[in-house]
């Protein structure tokens, strides 16, 4: 296997679609997201099932070398540690002016094709979404970005991160670190299987019929 193929299915990936993996000098298994830490490696793809397929089949310490443990609680610190990841990038991107908040605001952002992608808090109504799934589809069919959203944070853990009170939509800004903090974002949403609530089948029930405005996600 070459240095990027996952230890679960055997197949090659690229490194945004793999996590690494190395042993931790208590000699447990350490998820290295920055791809960063000394010492040998191994890869898994990118998604809790894969993981959970790693630990259940005891495959970390053949990849690793090493009398290494897995924790049972893995999968589920994994997880945390993404969404303080993606969290932590959308913090510095309102630092850095590359963020609104607010249904307004967002829904302007998307139209003028400012927006990198969109954030809706789990809380968020039907009827909230629905316009800026119809301002995504808009924008799409004038031949636009296709600007993708997603519903992976409480509005808590949403205000908390953006230093708001009840933010239920943010959209991060096309300009300046926008792509990276898509990158943290798509992680968190590819390791928890792709499917969200806002994924295909709200866009899908919120979408315009206009077969040409279908949505990208």
């Amino acid at each position: 296997m070459n240095d990027r193929t996952c230890i679960v299915s055997r197949q090659a990936g690229s490194s945004d679609e793999l996590i690494r993996f190395v042993a931790g000098p208590d000699n447990s298994v350490v998820p290295d997201l920055k791809r960063s830490l000394p010492g040998r490696g191994c890869w898994v793809t990118g998604t809790r099932d894969s993981v959970e397929k790693a630990l259940k089949r005891k495959l970390f310490p053949r990849a690793l070398k090493a009398e290494v443990q897995a924790s049972a609680d893995l999968p589920a610190n994994l997880d945390t540690l993404l969404v303080r990841n993606a969290l932590g990038a959308l913090g510095l991107a309102r630092k850095a002016g590359s963020l609104v908040f607010g249904a307004a605001q967002v829904e302007k952002a998307v139209r003028s094709g400012r927006a990198a992608f969109v954030l809706h808090a789990t809380e968020a109504s039907p009827d909230g979404i629905r316009k800026i799934t119809n301002a995504r589809h808009a924008v799409l069919h004038m031949d636009g970005p296709a600007i993708e959203a997603y519903k992976l944070f409480s509005e808590a853990e949403l205000g908390l991160a953006l230093g708001g009170t009840n933010v239920i939509h943010a959209a991060v800004l096309s300009e300046g670190a926008g792509k990276a903090v898509e990158k943290r974002v798509q992680a968190l949403h590819r390791y928890r299987g792709g499917g969200s609530p806002d994924s295909r089948s709200m866009d899908q029930a919120t979408a315009p019929q206009d077969d040409a405005a279908k949505d990208m996600e």
